[in-house]
């Protein structure tokens, strides 16, 4: 009986000389630093599953990593954006392809895709207005388009934020989500 091989390829599973040599021979596509069969289409849960093989379990992607994981993003961050939550006692190696932050999470302000753990639309959508500097087009158009994934609109994220006590960035996160996302009744649904 033959083993199936996974729909993610990385350096675990062949050399990585194999690997580039299938992509040149059109056998595979490159998923940032991992590699997927061509007959198969490129979807979130390929993108979960090539970052989940190069991460330990307790990192969350979040920001733009998580962004390019559920769509929003054509191309993977050049450094990817982890987090862990601070209840999990991690201590991270520094990677140059990896920036890793300690966060406090709510329940429910992750979900799983492809078995990678990552902060959902929302959430995604409020740490990037929170902390990308500069906040341009760019970045407006991800947090349209996560707004359209997540299924929320200004109203949602207002209220998200309202909730929230001693955050910080807040106000400059308002007002960029305020100029980004549609107003309430526009919120694609």
């Amino acid at each position: 009986m033959s083993r199936l091989l996974p729909a993610v390829l990385s350096r675990r599973d062949l050399p990585l000389a194999e690997l580039h040599a299938a992509r040149l021979d059109g056998e595979l596509f490159a998923i940032d630093d991992c590699f997927g069969p061509v007959d198969v289409p490129e979807q979130s849960v390929l993108r979960a599953a090539s970052l989940s093989a190069i991460l330990p379990p307790r990192l969350i992607a979040e920001q733009r990593s998580a962004a390019w994981v559920l769509g929003s993003m054509l191309n993977p961050p050049a450094r990817h954006q982890l987090c862990v939550d601070t209840r999990a006692r991690y201590r991270c190696a520094d990677a140059p392809r990896f920036a890793v932050r300690e966060v406090v999470l709510d329940g429910g302000e992750t979900l799983v895709i492809g078995g990678l753990r990552l902060t959902t639309p929302l959430r995604t959508a409020l740490d990037l207005a929170r902390f990308c500097d500069p906040f341009g087009n760019e970045e407006a158009a991800i947090v349209v388009s996560l707004g359209a994934v997540g299924r929320f609109g200004a109203e949602e994220v207002m209220a998200d934020l309202a909730r929230r006590r001693h955050l910080s960035g807040k106000v400059r996160a308002a007002d960029r989500l305020r100029a980004a996302l549609p107003p309430a009744g526009l919120s694609p649904r």
